[in-house]
């Protein structure tokens, strides 16, 4: 009944929402897993992902986190009332916020690893 999750929305849970949504929303998911893990617009996916599907409060016993992350992104797009312009627009906003971090980070000296839960 449990399934393996990492909490925060995984780069392999990426390939199941492919085919949720219209072209647009296809093409965005195709392009992105064409990408390294570690590419800002991978990034932004996977943030936008967190944010939308409410990552941060989810717990480990949870009947969500229970189900797994993919089954949980799979249920929130085919919820979501928006079109899916309004989650490209998600999606740009999150890479601007990936893109702002990363510009900040290298000004002060810090790396990714050490204050990503600061875009949340």
């Amino acid at each position: 009944m449990y399934t393996p999750n990492e909490l925060l929305f995984p780069h392999q849970a990426i390939a199941s929402l492919r085919r949720l949504r219209g072209p647009k929303w296809r093409d965005l998911v195709e392009r992105v897993l064409t990408l390294p893990e570690t590419h800002e617009e991978t990034l932004a996916f996977m943030l936008m992902m967190i944010r939308l599907d409410g990552c941060m409060g989810c717990e480990t016993d949870s009947y969500r986190a229970m189900r797994g992350c993919p089954a949980c992104a799979l249920q929130t797009l085919r919820r979501f009332k928006g079109q899916d312009e309004d989650l490209l627009s998600s999606f740009d906003q999150a890479l601007a916020d990936i893109r702002s971090f990363a510009d900040q980070g290298a000004q002060q000296g810090v790396t990714m690893s050490q204050g990503v839960l600061s875009l949340l």
